[in-house]
């Protein structure tokens, strides 16, 4: 056989190898796709250059303020604030932020790498960015903060007292400069927040109708013209009392009392779950797809019904909780549950992702897009990285 020959016949035996190793390989991802997690790939290379112990596990590291402290995920960051300090410290417990303030009822909230503190029913306002104090805001001397938010791009939502008005909103830029407001006569505010994109402001208020009570969401386009105060589209609740409202995406996330109703920016109705009498014991409204509700039959005992309800307002999955649940965070495709045994960590449809007794008197849990999760002790906090 020449070398011409040898050559080709050298081709084809690699081609034939590389064709059936691809096959093989395609075959192997069909059929284990659901079992397949890159974010175990993310987490390796976001975490890769922190200290670990014999056990591989990261270090805690002591915060500030104590467990009764208000706490939130800033990126990978945590935020600690307590009514005489703020704190931001990395994965690896290093302080980024120390700031003293005086507070006393700090309220937190987060989106992405901005994370805001204030002071409800206070007048001082802070929203950290990139590991740094990025904007103060002070109410004037008389007037209150009444409540204050973020969208997901970072921008800052606030709303306050204001003289002749039962509440004013006002809506600021990236750079924080004020671009729109809204002031209410009638109606008392009690949660304002901006729509992803930036483009439609929601006000929830409570006030009467016809003499009965009644809550209402309200929308405002924020592309109107200056002076225009009328809401765009205004969704009627009726008794269902708002406790919060959440716009990570589209649509609209409305705790109430009675009911978790989703809205569309134009004030329809994208669906709604009701709790059928059973009461709201906990929630978590950042799932990327889902919420999560924890509902008790009865105020008092430990026994309670972990549901998750899609963004059309229908159950995907509910356990029976017969542990007390001192936690639950939802981020991405997790959602974490900590009790007073264990940490467990579920996906879709409540699947199991993974679950650890590892919980060094943790008593909350915050979760991270990433599948990991920051477990909170009296004194410390630490990363916990599943395997």
């Amino acid at each position: 056989m020449d070398k011409s020959a040898k050559k080709n016949l050298l081709l084809r035996i690699l081609a034939f190898l590389a064709t059936a190793i691809l096959i093989l390989g395609t075959v192997f991802l069909v059929a284990n796709w659901q079992k397949l997690n890159f974010d175990y790939i993310r987490r390796w290379w976001a975490y890769r250059s922190l200290d670990r112990n014999e056990q591989g596990e990261v270090e805690s590291y002591p915060y500030a303020g104590g467990v009764n402290s208000t706490f939130g995920k800033v990126g990978d960051d945590l935020l600690v604030c307590s009514p005489g300090s703020i704190h931001l410290y990395s994965p690896s417990g290093t302080a980024c932020v120390a700031q003293t303030c005086s507070m006393s009822a700090p309220i937190l909230s987060t989106a992405g790498n901005t994370g805001l503190v204030y002071d409800a029913g206070g007048s001082t306002l802070y929203v950290f960015r990139d590991r740094a104090l990025a904007f103060t805001f002070t109410s004037q001397e008389g007037y209150s903060i009444l409540c204050a938010s973020l969208n997901a791009q970072g921008r800052l939502t606030v709303a306050t007292q204001a003289s002749g008005v039962k509440g004013a909103v006002t809506v600021y830029d990236s750079s924080f400069q004020p671009v729109f407001g809204v002031n209410l006569s009638s109606r008392f505010i009690t949660d304002a927040i901006l729509s992803p994109d930036g483009s439609t402001l929601a006000l929830a208020t409570a006030g009467q109708t016809g003499g009965i009570y009644d809550s209402q969401i309200s929308f405002y386009s924020l592309s109107r013209s200056e002076g225009e105060h009328a809401p765009d589209a205004v969704c009627s609740l009726g008794s269902n009392t708002i406790l919060k409202l959440s716009w990570p995406s589209q649509p609209l996330r409305v705790l109430g009392e009675e009911a978790l109703v989703f809205l569309n920016a134009d004030g329809t109705q994208a669906g709604s779950y009701s709790y059928d009498w059973r009461y709201l014991k906990g929630y978590s409204l950042d799932g990327e797809s889902s919420c999560a509700l924890l509902l008790g039959r009865a105020r008092a005992g430990t026994t309670a019904d972990l549901v998750t309800v899609d963004l059309s307002g229908q159950e995907t999955a509910a356990l029976l909780m017969e542990q007390q649940v001192l936690s639950l965070s939802a981020a991405g495709r997790y959602l974490s549950v900590l009790t007073v045994d264990d940490l467990t960590i579920y996906q879709n449809e409540l699947t199991v992702y993974h679950t650890t007794e590892d919980l060094l008197g943790a008593r909350k849990v915050l979760q991270h897009a990433d599948g990991s999760a920051t477990l909170i002790a009296a004194d410390s906090a630490r990363l916990y990285l599943p395997d």
